[in-house]
């Protein structure tokens, strides 16, 4: 064997050594999210809320001699240019009586996107004891260019929360996942139209 065939030999090893690297690399990362989920749902660390709480006010009676302060943060992920904030930076609420919230969210971009937000909490310690009944974080958003909305968040301070915690931040980072979804093949299709120039 020549020593150029032995060089092309030792290439083509090395390369599908570098393909199987990166393609552990992609299944690794693509288990991260879920792992990390059960994660956070076994230890309750991160500060990340559940899912959609079934709740029944009538059966349940207000803890009036508690005041707990909800504080609402809100930012955009990198490259997300969408406008995104609570109506309210903060309320106060008792534990065990249903609230309802309002965040504002607009596509300021020339195309339709799909975002999702994604909630965090602290002190992670509250996390158990924060139940949202309806939120948009529930599902993705999708909205033409320029389009608004005022979406709703409604939320229980469970009577359990220890009484040392008197004031919770909910945090909500907006991200574009307008590649990853896709966007519905109607409206994938009129926004594929070329729209005539201003003035052209």
């Amino acid at each position: 064997m020549s020593l150029e065939e032995k060089q092309s030999q030792d290439i083509k090893a090395t390369v599908k050594k570098l393909s199987l690297v990166v393609v552990g690399m992609c299944c690794f990362v693509a288990a991260l999210v879920p792992l990390y989920d059960l994660f956070c749902e076994v230890t309750g660390l991160n500060g990340k809320t559940g899912g959609p709480y079934v709740f029944d006010e009538a059966k349940v009676r207000p803890d009036t001699s508690r005041l707990i302060k909800v504080n609402f943060l809100t930012n955009t992920n990198e490259g997300m240019p969408w406008e995104f904030r609570s109506q309210k930076g903060s309320v106060r609420v008792h534990p065990g009586a249903a609230t309802t919230v309002s965040f504002y969210v607009k596509n300021t971009t020339g195309k339709p996107m799909i975002a999702q937000a994604i909630p965090s909490l602290v002190p992670s310690s509250a996390a158990e004891y924060f139940h949202k009944t309806e939120c948009f974080c529930f599902e993705q958003q999708l909205l033409m260019p320029g389009e608004f909305l005022d979406m709703p968040m409604r939320f229980i301070v469970d009577l359990g929360l220890p009484r040392n915690v008197q004031s919770i931040n909910l945090s909500y980072a907006l991200f574009d996942v307008t590649d990853r979804v896709g966007l519905p093949d109607d409206i994938q299709s009129t926004s594929n139209q070329v729209s005539p120039v201003a003035g052209g």
